[in-house]
């Protein structure tokens, strides 16, 4: 596939904002107020374009603060940072908002030789809030778990597993449809096969998040196998290239044997974190906010630039093209780096529950989180009621290029707890990137981030969230309960989400 990049030089960014300020429109009613809000917008515009350091934001996160995984010394120092960083820009009423984790997490070593039939070292990386192998590891045989066929595999097939590393394949059986790789019902039923291997005292498992192989060249892809869940047994990703190895030796039918040693480290009880939060304030009512974020919490392979430091270095660039342009929305602009939510979202869920009594003065949350590509829409989480009005802004950016407004339901980012609370989740949909390779592998560092691009997002991000906070009319507000559950089922989602543990409408 041809991935589309664009790369933009000083002079063409100034072109750029140029274009914006020529083309910027508005949905509202009246000449007065279009225009006004036109050259509000512009000036953000300006301000976002000319003159960010944005990308500086996400150098010092990347290179002087680095990965942070939630709960870890790391993590914390990346709190400090965000609070510091905050406050330099100019914000209000910056904090931190404690909640605890359920059990910290650290990565020991991971290591995997193929003892037979021949011998080599294998690539592997330990999985998230995963256990440990015995103190110096465990020779072993493999057998293979096909995760399409898995509901088989375990009535009928997990009594082979005692004593033995299992891989997990997909191939296709009999009579069904394929589903895709690592998808979410991979996910959810993953959980359930650890649980049993890890009963019937398999050693290890082999495979990634829902089973997933690992991407790229020579790369492993950590993450966790489950929101707010531990693991007893030790899982890790292995380079795609020695997994198929492994694989082609057992269609073989050889007989192939492992070395495996990992050693990880879990507290028995909750440790602390926080999401750190800054404002501008609305000029008339204060009371009502929009959300504007990324997770600072990462993966510990590497540096966390592209997940999600660039939905960091966004938000904190588009807090500062607001406050430097000198205007002031009509409502609050609450800017808030979420923690935890590598581990299933909890920082988001846990400001929904700090917040629940003003969450009905929520106008929604707008969240950048799939990497270094450029915007190139909005995705509004399953409030289509939405899109006519947002269609007016999404014209308004057409230097910036075209701009897609869809409505699919997403719950892997920190937009699922606004969804679940009746608000629009806005996405900040991406152009296609190397992000399905570099994050949560090795490879998530600094240089996979055009500065440019990540420039632009910033804009979008801080037009995006100016817009909507600055309308003469509230943009929107929180849905029932009922109504949010009807979408939610007619989307399908309802099993789903209690396989993930996050369905908050009961059994009915």
């Amino acid at each position: 596939m041809i991935r589309r990049r664009i790369f933009l030089s000083a002079t063409s960014a100034l072109i750029l904002a140029r274009g914006f300020l020529m083309t910027v429109a508005t949905p509202v009613k009246g000449a007065a107020a279009d225009n006004a809000l036109d050259a509000r917008l512009r000036a953000i515009a300006g301000a976002g374009m000319v003159g960010s350091h944005t990308f500086d934001y996400l150098t010092q996160l990347s290179d002087e603060v680095g990965a942070r995984v939630t709960g870890s010394p790391e993590a914390a120092h990346a709190v400090e940072w965000g609070l510091a960083t905050m406050r330099a820009i100019g914000l209000e009423n910056v904090h931190a908002e404690h909640w605890q984790l359920w059990r910290g997490w650290t990565r020991g070593s991971a290591e995997a030789w193929l003892i037979a039939p021949t011998r080599r070292k294998l690539l592997v990386d330990s999985m998230g809030w995963v256990g440990s192998t015995s103190a110096g590891g465990v020779d072993a045989d493999v057998v293979e778990v096909n995760i399409a066929d898995m509901a088989n595999e375990m009535a009928h097939n997990s009594g082979n597993w005692a004593g033995k590393i299992l891989v997990v394949v997909r191939k296709p059986v009999a009579n069904q449809r394929p589903a895709a790789a690592g998808g979410a019902s991979d996910f959810a039923s993953f959980g359930k096969f650890l649980e049993k291997a890890f009963q019937i005292h398999a050693v290890a498992v082999i495979g990634g998040q829902g089973g997933a192989k690992a991407a790229g060249i020579k790369l492993t892809h950590t993450g966790i196998l489950g929101f707010e869940t531990y693991f007893d047994i030790p899982v890790v990703s292995m380079a795609a290239e020695d997994q198929n190895q492994v694989e082609r030796m057992l269609d073989a039918g050889k007989l192939v044997k492992l070395h495996i040693n990992v050693q990880n480290t879990v507290t028995a009880g909750p440790v602390d974190s926080a999401n750190v939060v800054g404002e501008i304030r609305g000029t008339e009512h204060p009371e009502q906010i929009v959300v504007v974020g990324g997770h600072l919490d990462s993966w510990d392979l590497a540096q966390g630039s592209t997940d999600d430091g660039c939905g960091v270095a966004t938000t904190l660039g588009a807090a500062e093209a607001i406050v430097r342009s000198g205007m002031k929305p009509k409502r609050t602009i609450r800017f808030v780096l979420f923690t935890g939510e590598e581990q299933g979202l909890l920082g988001s869920f846990a400001y929904a529950k700090q917040h629940q009594s003003e969450m009905a003065n929520h106008l929604g949350d707008v969240i950048l989180d799939s990497g270094q590509g450029a915007v190139v829409g909005f995705d509004l989480n399953g409030r289509d009621d939405l899109a006519e009005a947002m269609k007016p802004l999404a014209n308004s950016l057409a230097a910036f290029g075209a701009m897609k407004i869809t409505s699919a339901l997403e719950f892997g980012t920190d937009t699922g707890a606004f969804t679940l609370a009746g608000l629009p989740g806005i996405d900040l949909s991406q152009a296609p990137s190397d992000y399905n390779i570099s994050h949560h592998s090795p490879a998530d560092t600094l240089d996979r981030v055009d500065p440019a691009i990540l420039t632009r997002n910033a804009t979008i991000q801080a037009l995006v969230s100016f817009w909507i906070a600055d309308q003469p009319e509230r943009f929107a507000s929180p849905w029932s309960a009922q109504k949010t559950e009807k979408m939610l089922k007619d989307n399908h989602m309802e099993e789903e989400l209690k396989e993930f543990g996050i369905w908050p409408f009961g059994s009915h």
